[in-house]
């Protein structure tokens, strides 16, 4: 009985894992919403950037106001303290205007300090929850998804994408908001001096607006490439980093670098086609306010002459004009800012719009009782994105307890095969069952805790060596560490250890050897206790004296349990209870080694091969 296709959205190109050709498929979405619907999305996410921003605007609005005090000041000194027509200045008057004009100042400065901490506090609350959903989305793709986008890349939007989104609310979010407040209240009070002058002022600046509007489009498109290019340039330097052996055992630095600062030449190129973009804004404003300038004053004198503006009033509409350009000056940096973080906001939101295709039932998942598993393909096919099918009419059943090893040419579907088993991807047709339940109706948590995975590399985090083997169960005592090494026949191994436990395994576990990865890997699957032991080659790579360890290992580790290992190694077919060869995306063979093995067939002539190669 075969379940229906599962639709597999924004699935991209396959992972390379050993079946199959590999596919091209569209890697992580791309948000398409407008620059306002970018923000709306990123605030509606992140509630917490808008929390309290009733204070902080009334905190900004102050802070803002109490910009005009001094031209008001000036405007009734000149006007009523000093007088125009040669009377005694009214020195009271003017210490009084001084006095008031420093209270309100001081009211500003601390409103501006309170406005500045509340929309720090709140941009980090909000980046936090940003930052967390981002990356925890990450870790729901599938492992195709991620391999879609190298790593470094896929890095650099849950980090360097958010820290200009951080950059950009820290400081372009304020300058907007106090500078949008500065153009309205120097707007309305100009209007109460002079509404002929304020229509010469805003005559003068309507071109600069719609100029602005007309370039928001193209520093959309330019600040988006940006964030590509910086993440494919982190992704290329991440690369380098970690093969850096590899370059150096094949004497291709010259040509690494070459592809290094390939990446580095066209993020500079991208940069700069931007910060053009961005900087046309500049000349044109400045030649805009020197002729605001000039049309204020020429305006103003004769409406002074007229009798319809004092002294006062132009000085201060002349201080007024000041702080309305400040804000336009101030928008091609704020729109640079800005649209940096809108490009940055859409790559985030890209990796939050891509639909896992590997989805936890959540709170309708069913919990699966403990013992050894029994397992059941049925009529499981599978293919990777726009490649042909790798696996097709899968119909086999494991008994509990059984040890089974996985064979097959390169190729042939045998690690697609063990990935369906433990859900790293779910079938096109057909159902994987443990215990006679579909793997697509178990709870994550219970999966992960019955079925646990060694890989072909045991990757192990720069951390201390219990730590590491401790990673399966957090709660484990140096002394259940100890005994659990010592049950997998591994005590000698550890006494051999300068240090232990506290050995440091240095970064990716570089300070052991690739045998000893494999043991520490062994030790900590045996330490989370599975009831299905899926291993992925287990003993490649590593010498014969390790390889009877690991063997040792894998006897006690597998002893009692399901397990499936793929064998690349003679060893592990002839440990096991039964082997099941695969060719071609099928299973062509079944039985244990000693039939197999004296029967001709794909499994005969892979058995002749390994003898040979160990001759």
């Amino acid at each position: 009985m075969s379940a229906p296709s599962t639709t597999r959205q924004g699935r991209p190109a396959r992972d390379g894992g050993g079946d199959g050709p590999r596919g091209t498929a569209p890697a992580l979405h791309r948000s398409a919403d407008s620059a306002l619907g970018t923000i709306r999305r990123g605030l509606e996410l992140s509630p917490e950037f808008t929390r309290g921003l009733g204070w902080t605007l009334l905190f900004a609005v102050i802070a803002t106001a109490g910009k005009v005090v001094v031209p008001m000041a000036v405007q009734q000194i000149i006007d009523n303290g000093i007088g125009t027509d040669g009377a005694t200045p009214d020195m009271g008057f003017v210490a009084t205007a001084v006095g008031l004009c420093t209270a309100a100042l001081l009211v500003t400065a601390l409103c501006s300090y309170l406005m500045n901490v509340r929309l720090y506090r709140a941009t980090e609350s909000g980046l936090v929850t940003l930052r967390r959903k981002a990356f925890r989305h990450v870790h729901d793709l599938s492992v195709l998804t991620q391999n879609s986008e190298r790593k470094g890349a896929l890095v650099s939007r849950v980090t360097a994408d958010v820290d200009q989104i951080s950059t950009f609310m820290q400081w372009g979010g304020l300058l907007l908001i106090v500078s949008s407040g500065q153009l309205v209240i120097a707007t309305v009070l100009m209007a109460v001096y002079s509404w002929q002058l304020t229509l010469v002022v805003w005559v003068c600046f309507l071109p600069l607006l719609y100029g602005a509007r007309w370039l928001q489009g193209l520093l959309s498109k330019a600040y988006l490439k940006v964030r590509e290019r910086t993440g494919d340039m982190l992704g290329a330097v991440g690369e380098t980093v970690t093969g850096a052996a590899v370059i150096r055992a094949y004497g291709t630095e010259e040509r690494t670098a070459r592809r290094i600062d390939e990446t580095v030449l066209a993020n500079r190129a991208a940069q700069v086609k931007a910060q053009r973009l961005s900087m046309a804004v500049s000349p044109f404003a400045e030649m805009i306010a020197a002729v605001g300038n000039a049309a204020v004053i020429v305006v103003g004198v004769l409406l002074g002459v007229g009798g319809q503006l004092t002294p006062g009033e132009l000085v201060a509409f002349l201080f007024l004009v000041t702080l309305f350009i400040q804000p336009m000056m101030m928008a091609t940096e704020i729109f640079n800012e800005a649209q940096n973080a809108i490009a940055g906001w859409r790559r985030v939101l890209g990796v939050l719009d891509t639909v896992p295709d590997i989805a936890d039932p959540g709170e309708a998942g069913r919990e699966l009782p403990r013992g050894p598993v029994a397992v059941r393909f049925e009529g499981v096919r599978y293919s990777y994105p726009e490649g042909p099918v790798v696996l097709d009419g899968i119909d086999e059943e494991i008994a509990p307890g059984t040890r089974l090893a996985v064979v097959g040419e390169t190729g042939s579907g045998k690690t697609t095969f063990v990935k369906l088993l433990t859900r790293l991807m779910d079938p096109d047709d057909g159902r994987v069952l443990l215990d006679g339940v579909d793997l697509r109706e178990v709870a994550f948590s219970s999966l992960r805790r019955r079925v646990v995975m060694v890989p072909q590399e045991g990757f192990l985090f720069d951390s201390s060596l219990g730590d590491n083997i401790r990673f399966a169960r957090p709660e484990a005592t140096d002394a259940e560490l100890e005994a659990a090494i010592a049950q997998l026949g591994l005590g000698e191994w550890l006494a051999g250890l300068a240090h232990g436990l506290d050995t440091p395994v240095g970064q990716r576990g570089e300070s052991l050897s690739a045998g000893e990865r494999q043991l520490v890997a062994l030790v900590r699957a045996y330490v989370a206790d599975p009831d299905l032991l899926v291993l992925d080659e287990a003993t490649s790579a590593v010498d014969p004296h390790t390889e009877v360890r690991i063997q040792r290992a894998l006897d006690r580790l597998t002893r009692g349990r399901t397990s499936v290992a793929i064998a690349h190694r003679l060893s592990t077919a002839e440990a096991a209870d039964e082997v099941l060869v695969f060719d071609a995306g099928r299973i062509v063979q079944r039985g244990p080694h000693s039939r197999l093995a004296a029967e001709p067939g794909v499994y005969a002539d892979l058995y002749a091969s390994w003898v040979r190669s160990s001759a």
